[in-house]
Parts: structure tokens; C-alpha cells; sequence
């Protein structure tokens, strides 16, 4: 009887869905892949691959990626939009000079030109090469830590503004463990032999790449094992994965006078001070137990072996920007070895991706105009809203739920914002010249732009308009310290969603995704925070994955809380 009731629920979705496949508008308006489905099965036997087995047995992971699914492909069309906009805006020379167009632009012509770009090999990082070989002490040591932050190269530790999450409307200063090449502790100390093998490829990347500086092939044999002495150390101080996901245990407010206090032997105010942010008064400390140790470290590592720390952590944050023979080996770790691509994408990808991340609202206010009309965005905000009210209705009628739990859910759902399509105010860029000889200028450019608007932020009020990521992503996130749900205009396109689609094919697949971001505010971690944003109990928060090139930039004040799609 339970297997009946099962297939017939089944069935009538299916029948919903394929409802959106009128004959009258099946072409302009209907996005279901019928030719994905394995209709030789019955949906009530196995409804996944009733619905999807053709495509599953069809797809191939393409070499430049390592993996495939209508995300990506929804991407690849998304990019195709961004590439003609680029490409359109590299050739406007009569745009006005601080406009979108002209910066976009400016920046895709620099990144597409590969001739300048080789010829130019590793000299434009030569001035920040030249800054740490004159290090003298460990004055100058902080003071150039703080400069390299200034262009979001991770070295030693991260620092950046979040808000403060026993008190969500403001923002604070947050000190975090950082500093590794690898992608976390575990890669520096588990002992099996998968990843003493990474261990080893990443020493000769750091080798390689030393030796397309011209140092000396013993030198950067030597190089690789102090970095990768000096990381293990950091690793050895720094919280496992499980670790970070506790709210409660990575939040210890603090003066700056407590910090020096607890760990001594780093000028934290001279490190502050540097960054431009005199007086600082207090700060979430996250791990004061890698402080401790980082501060210790400063003292006890020669300051040889901290210069050829910090050289290579500059190379590796813009080698990807940096001649064929630097992103080569680049990519070669990075994507190869830690993520089995064997193959790079082309340059136009690369160069794009950069922009989005550097530009992300001057272009994606280019892309808003030609794919994201503003019916688009009021239906998708009804549909937002109407599952809110179901999720609503859920909550009222379970049986399991106390009242006084009852109470606090709806009202953090009620509290839930919604955000759709893009922002309700877009970041200026009238301050970033990107006029540089070479395309790796203008990327340090923009960081250091990024950088500066995010210190800014710190002891003011939370900018609730802001975005966690750039209107063109095909994603979905919810952010537990703002309570808010944000569907970018990027996934808002077929075959999620579609504003002249029937709403049974609308429902049927956006409105999972809304789905799936609004429980997030109610499950293992999303339940840790309140209706105005607050950590109030003890308990593990989920975090947003970062991309590959997120690895190495400084937090900004939405990386750590956001619960996305993927």
C-alpha cells in the first residue's frame, strides 16, 4: 500500500512537470531535458533514473573540469553572455573613462594579452620582490605581512572585517589561522601515502617555480623544505575542519591589549597600524592558539626563512596571472594535483573568471541588463516568498516541535530577507584605475581596491545590501549572521527558472533550490543563530566553499558564514 501511495505521488509530479511542455509553448518556454529522461523505467521502480539515467549515461566530464552537471552547463551558457560583454567592452575605447564598460574592459584586454604577458615573465612582481629582501627585523617583517595582506596574499595569518556574530548589526575585526600553501592542516600531517605524494608535489612546484625566478637550482631545492617547515608549523597550530564548524569555540572577543597579552612576540598594533586601522579597540581573536604560536615564530624563524616564506606565498598568489610558464605550473598542483583536471581552461575562461571575482558588480551590472529584465526578478520574488509560506505552514502544524521552539522558528523565518537578481546598491569602482602596463597590475590593482573597501568596514555599521557573490553565479547561499536567502541572477536563468515557463516547471526546479537554502536557516548550524543573526547557543556552522582562487585571498566579511548550493 506505502509502494502505491509512493508511485502516485510520483507520477503526478512527473505529470506537473511535464504539463510545462504544452505543444503552444513547449519551444520558447519549456526547459525540461526530455531527452535526459530513461522512460524505459518506471518512475515508481527508480525515479532518478526515470528522470535522469539518458543524461547520466551520455555526460562526460569535460578535461578541464572535474565535474559536470546542468550547474555547469548553465555556467558555460552564462559565460558565453560574459564573454561577448567583455569582449565588446575591451574593444569600446570611446567609453567614458570610469565607467563599467571602460574598467571591464580595461581589465579583459590586459588579461587577453599573452604576448605582453610572457614577455613581461615575473619582472612586474620585482617591486614586491625587492620590498622582503630588504626586511631588517621583525618590525619590518609585520610591516610588510600587513602590505602583503594589503594585496590579499594569505601569508601567516588572515585578517579582515565579518560581523560580529554575538552582535550581527556591527562589524568587527576578525584574526583567523592562515598562512598554508596546502589546502588545510591535514595535507601538512596525515601520514599516508596519497598525501605525502601532494606533500611532495607541491616541493617541487615551489622548486620549479623558484628556479623561474633564477635562483639558484640548490637554493630552490632548499627553498621548498624551509616553506614547507614553516607551514607544517602553522598547520600544527591551526583547528581541523571539524574544529571550525563550532560557532562558539572560534569566537573570543578581545582587546588589542588582551591579544598582545596572550601572544606575545608579534607587534599587533604594528600590524594594525599598518593596515591603516589606528585605534583599533577590540577584534574577534579566533584561534588564540595559533596566535600564540604564529607570534612565537616570529621570533624564533630566522628572518631569511621568513623572506622566502613570504617570496613564495606573493609568487603563488599571482602566478596564475603571470607568464605561460608560471600558470602552467601553477595549474599543474593546483588543479592536476589536488583536483585531478589534467587539462587548462582557455584563456578567455581564465581571464573572465578573474574579472567576475575582481569586478563582479561592474560587470555584473552589464550582464543584469541583458539577461535579467525586472519581470524576471518579481516572479522569482513571489516564488521566493510563496515557499516561504509553505515552509511556514510546515512549521505550525509539526508535531514534534515545542511551542517555545515553535515561537523562535517562525520568527526567524518571518525575519528571513530575500534578496533576487542583484543588488539594491552596487558597489562603486570610480576609485580603481586599471590603466597598468600588465595584466598582473591591474589584478594587484583591484585586490588592494577590495582590500581597502573591506577594512573600511570595520567598527561600523553592517551594509545589509551587501552580496556574498557577483550577480552572474549559478548559485544559491544562505547566511546565517545576516538571516538572509540570496538567489543571483546568474541561476535565475533555464533551466531553473524561466519567467514565461509554466509554474509547475518553475517549482519543480528553483524552487528546490529556495527550498534547500531556506532550510538551511534551521538545520545543524543555520539553528546556532537567531532572527537578527546572533550566535546564541553552543553548536557547528556550516561555511561556504571557497573557489580554487579563494584559497588564497584574505577572508572578506561574507566568506565565513554563507551555506550555499553546492
Amino acid at each position: 500500500m506505502q509502494r502505491k501511495r509512493i508511485s502516485v505521488v510520483m507520477v503526478a509530479l512527473v505529470l506537473s512537470l511535464l504539463s510545462g511542455l504544452r505543444a503552444e509553448d513547449a519551444a520558447p518556454r519549456s526547459h525540461i531535458d526530455v531527452a535526459g529522461m530513461d522512460l524505459s523505467i518506471k518512475p515508481f521502480e527508480d525515479f532518478y533514473e526515470y528522470a535522469n539515467g539518458k543524461w547520466v549515461a551520455a555526460a562526460k566530464i569535460p578535461a578541464d573540469r572535474p565535474s559536470i552537471a546542468m550547474f555547469t552547463e548553465l555556467q558555460d551558457r552564462n559565460r558565453d553572455v560574459l564573454r561577448h560583454i567583455l569582449e565588446a567592452a575591451s574593444k569600446d575605447h570611446d567609453a567614458p573613462r570610469d565607467s563599467n564598460v571602460a574598467k571591464v574592459g580595461a581589465f579583459y584586454r590586459s588579461g587577453m594579452d599573452q604576448v605582453k604577458i610572457d614577455a613581461a615573465g615575473a619582472k612586474p612582481l620585482q617591486g614586491e620582490f625587492d620590498r622582503i629582501v630588504v626586511i631588517a627585523g621583525t618590525a619590518d617583517l609585520v610591516r610588510e605581512i600587513a602590505h602583503l595582506h594589503g594585496r590579499r596574499v594569505s601569508a601567516a595569518f588572515r585578517f579582515g572585517p565579518i560581523p560580529d556574530a554575538k552582535n550581527s548589526r556591527q562589524v568587527i575585526a576578525g584574526l583567523y589561522q592562515g598562512g598554508l600553501g596546502l589546502p588545510d592542516r591535514e595535507y601538512y600531517l596525515k601520514p599516508d601515502d596519497k598525501t605525502k605524494a601532494i606533500r611532495a608535489a607541491y616541493l617541487a612546484t615551489i622548486e620549479k617555480m623558484f628556479k623561474l625566478l633564477g635562483t639558484a637550482p640548490e637554493r630552490a631545492k632548499a627553498a621548498g623544505q624551509t616553506i614547507l617547515d614553516i607551514e607544517t608549523r602553522l598547520a600544527k597550530a591551526s583547528k581541523s575542519r571539524v574544529e571550525l564548524r563550532d560557532p562558539q569555540a572560534n569566537y573570543h572577543k578581545m582587546t588589542v591589549a588582551d591579544l598582545e597579552a596572550q601572544a606575545p612576540g608579534l607587534d599587533w598594533k604594528l600590524y594594525f597600524q599598518s593596515c591603516g586601522l589606528e585605534p583599533l579597540h577590540d577584534l574577534n581573536v579566533a584561534h588564540p592558539a595559533f596566535a600564540k604560536e604564529l607570534a612565537s615564530m616570529v621570533a624564533a624563524v630566522p628572518l631569511d626563512d621568513w623572506k622566502t616564506y613570504l617570496s613564495w606565498h606573493l609568487l603563488s598568489s599571482y602566478a596564475d596571472k603571470l607568464s605561460t610558464p608560471f600558470e602552467t605550473e601553477d595549474f599543474h598542483f593546483h588543479s592536476t594535483v589536488l583536483r585531478g583536471i589534467p587539462e587548462m581552461q582557455p584563456r578567455w575562461k581564465r581571464v573572465l573568471e578573474a574579472a567576475d571575482h575582481l569586478l563582479g558588480e561592474a560587470l555584473g551590472q552589464l550582464y543584469v541588463a541583458r539577461t535579467f529584465p525586472p519581470e524576471a526578478r518579481a516572479r522569482a520574488e513571489v516564488m521566493v516568498n510563496n515557499i516561504k509560506a509553505a515552509l511556514r505552514d510546515r512549521l505550525t502544524t509539526l508535531d514534534w516541535m515545542s511551542p517555545v521552539t515553535r515561537e523562535q522558528a517562525l520568527k526567524k523565518l518571518d525575519a528571513i530577507a530575500v534578496k533576487v537578481g542583484y543588488p539594491s546598491k552596487w558597489k562603486d569602482y570610480s576609485g580603481l584605475k586599471l590603466d597598468h602596463e600588465t595584466y598582473v597590475e591591474n589584478v594587484m590593482a583591484a585586490e588592494a581596491f577590495e582590500r581597502q573597501r573591506d577594512l573600511a568596514k570595520i567598527g561600523k555599521p553592517v551594509d545589509r545590501s551587501e552580496w556574498g557573490v557577483t550577480p552572474p553565479t549559478v548559485n544559491a547561499y544562505y547566511s546565517s549572521l545576516y538571516n538572509e536567502i540570496v538567489f543571483p541572477a546568474g541561476i535565475l536563468q533555464p533551466p531553473f527558472f524561466d519567467a514565461h515557463a509554466d509554474d509547475a516547471l518553475n517549482y519543480g526546479a528553483i524552487g528546490m533550490v529556495i527550498g534547500h537554502e531556506l532550510t538551511h536557516g534551521f538545520d545543524d548550524q543555520g539553528r546556532q543563530y537567531d532572527a537578527e543573526g546572533i550566535c546564541t547557543t553552543g553548536g557547528r556552522r556550516r561555511t561556504r566553499k571557497r573557489s580554487r582562487r579563494g584559497r588564497r585571498k584574505s577572508p572578506s566579511s561574507m566568506t565565513a558564514m554563507l551555506s550555499s548550493i553546492s
